[in-house]
């Protein structure tokens, strides 16, 4: 049988098809090489635009530009970057004028409490400033140890170790523990360092939304048989929202699917439970019920850094293979004897802790009634007064100030912009008489 002759085709169209042909060859190649990297430009004398190798042109920056921008066209000032010129509790000093302070995370007053302060300086005397080295290598000190049993203590689990930045204890802890074959899933509000953390591991993320065990237990259904290991992530206190999980839930969802549970605990240390123990005092859970307790020193503690406690073989694994704890210098010793100060003191003084929660309820109180509208804040130490416009936002944390109260507005992107709020941190501190002043200036306003 004859086969039929094609007809012959244009040159044009011929050479274009060789073309073609060839691109996809080196794209073949440059993926085989590169793990599925191409260059985004080819040819001979082709030109680098000036957005790959300029700051000034790159795409956040442009971001920050066009906000900073239409700010200064509505005639609104910049609200972030203030200079306290003191020890920032109740009231702070800006600019040579007092305020009342809701722009702090010193929950108890630690932060300048004359204990917490000694114990740093004499730490500084025996220690220096600085270790000087990764803990492994020669920058362990006595006071990192006892730091991290008296956390160990606090959670009733075999131990802890310490990190220098908050940030990084999620980011180093979920990136290095967890993989491509794992899955995480988060209460949607989570904080950036458990996403950042998620990325870096490189594992599956799922959210669910805010607070809700039953949604959670309905994805763990459908998805846990697919994935080696399970990460559970929530916050004891939500930064932004000032409310908490009901935590017995998502253990007993936890055990039934075999999943890890993570708990960040850096707004409820100081502020729920008796004691300031945290949320596993407020339901009286086990230390057990929980398998990765993370939480910062930089709020109740009055010190920087992290913490994550739990059993000997997940602390012994981060202390030895965790990046950001391995290749991290050592915490300097007068921030560890400031927080192990502030750990000790904060459980001889519970009174404290009771005034914390008394004033973030009547904060609440007296905020609701005057109409604002605070989310579902349960008035523990957060309490937002939402918006919906960041500039409706950033005007009303300007004319506060010029009342003489410190409040932060939180715009877009941090939130949604119908989330935009300012966001009223209370402390132990903090009268009954600068809470009415606040809430009055705040209902003229609005």
């Amino acid at each position: 049988m004859i086969k039929p002759k094609l007809p012959a085709l244009a040159a044009g169209l011929k050479n274009k098809l060789i073309q073609q042909a060839l691109e996809r060859k080196l794209r073949q190649l440059d993926t085989e090489r590169d793990g599925g990297a191409t260059p985004l430009i080819r040819g001979v004398g082709a030109t680098i635009p000036e957005d790959f190798y300029r700051f000034h042109l790159h795409p956040g920056y442009k971001q920050i530009r066009i906000i900073h921008d239409g700010a200064a066209r509505l005639g609104l000032q910049d609200p972030f970057f203030k200079l306290h010129e003191g020890n920032a509790t109740d009231q702070t000093t800006i600019g040579g004028q007092t305020y009342i302070n809701y722009a702090s995370y010193n929950y108890l007053g630690m932060s300048g409490d004359p204990v917490v302060t000694q114990a740093a300086k004499a730490a500084i005397d025996r220690y220096g400033t600085s270790v000087s080295a990764s803990r492994l290598v020669s920058g362990e000190r006595p006071v990192h140890r006892e730091l991290e049993m008296a956390l160990a203590r606090l959670y009733e689990v075999d131990d802890a170790v310490t990190f220098v930045s908050g940030h990084a204890t999620n980011v180093s802890t979920i990136g290095y523990l967890f993989g491509p074959r794992d899955l995480v899933l988060h209460d949607e509000f989570i904080h950036n360092s458990v996403l950042q953390g998620i990325q870096l591991a490189g594992a599956q993320r799922l959210p669910f939304p805010h607070n809700d065990w039953r949604a959670l237990d309905r994805l763990l259904e459908e998805h846990r048989k697919t994935f080696e290991r399970v990460l559970i992530v929530l916050e004891g206190i939500y930064s932004m929202d000032g409310d908490y999980p009901d935590l017995p839930r998502f253990v007993e969802i936890k055990r039934r699917h075999r999943a890890f549970l993570m708990v960040d605990e850096a707004h409820s240390l100081g502020v729920l439970g008796a004691h300031g123990r945290g949320i596993r005092e407020h339901f009286g859970l086990a230390g057990t019920d929980v398998d990765i307790w993370m939480g910062t020193l930089s709020k109740t503690l009055a010190g920087c850094g992290g913490y994550i406690a739990g059993e000997s073989a997940l602390v012994e694994h981060l202390k030895f293979l965790a990046p950001g704890f391995l290749y991290s210098v050592g915490m300097p010793p007068s921030v560890a004897a400031a927080s192990l100060a502030a750990l000790k003191h904060m459980l001889t003084v519970p009174q404290r802790v009771a005034t914390l929660q008394a004033r973030g309820r009547f904060f609440l109180e007296q905020a609701r009634a005057a109409g604002v509208d605070t989310g579902s804040s349960q008035g523990l130490a957060v309490v937002p007064a939402i918006l919906r416009s960041s500039i409706k936002a950033t005007q009303l944390s300007s004319q506060l100030f010029e009342r003489g109260i410190n409040v932060q507005p939180i715009v877009y992107p941090a939130v949604p912009e119908k989330s935009a709020r300012l966001r009223f941190f209370i402390s132990c501190l903090h009268s009954e008489a600068q809470i009415e002043q606040t809430i009055e200036a705040l209902a003229a306003l609005t």
